[in-house]
């Protein structure tokens, strides 16, 4: 597994103070302002840890290496690497029996013997 987009960082390009409700809504899928209604509620109800932790981790995890992906479609795959490893092999494995079931049909048209496609090349010749 590529661990260097499995991993937790936080994202100051999409973040407002250090980046760390934008990194976690990065790694989980999430949107990032229920990430930050979610720290909000947690420290309005009096969870004191909270705003620590938020700080901890602005602190000490890495920030989000620049083209970490090409693009919006690659960011939804290692998003779900990360939520479900197994789903998501199990979803790449059907999309390659898939594109293995499409190249058997196409073989199978053109290596049988197909009396209009053959009319057709003699034509051409």
């Amino acid at each position: 597994m590529n661990t260097v987009r499995t991993k937790f960082y936080r994202d100051r390009i999409n973040g407002k103070w250090l980046g760390v409700c934008s990194g976690i809504a990065d790694y989980t899928g999430l949107d990032v302002l229920w990430v930050r209604l979610g720290f909000v509620v947690a420290t309005l109800c009096g969870l004191g840890f909270v705003p620590v932790i938020y700080i901890v981790l602005g602190i000490f995890a890495n920030a989000k290496p620049y083209g970490l992906y090409t693009d919006a479609r690659e960011e939804k795959f290692w998003q779900g690497v990360r939520q479900s490893p197994t789903r998501t092999s199990r979803e790449v494995r059907a999309q390659f029996r898939e594109i293995d079931r499409r190249l058997a049909e196409v073989e199978a048209y053109y290596v049988s013997s197909n009396p209009r496609l053959a009319n057709e090349i003699e034509q051409l010749r």
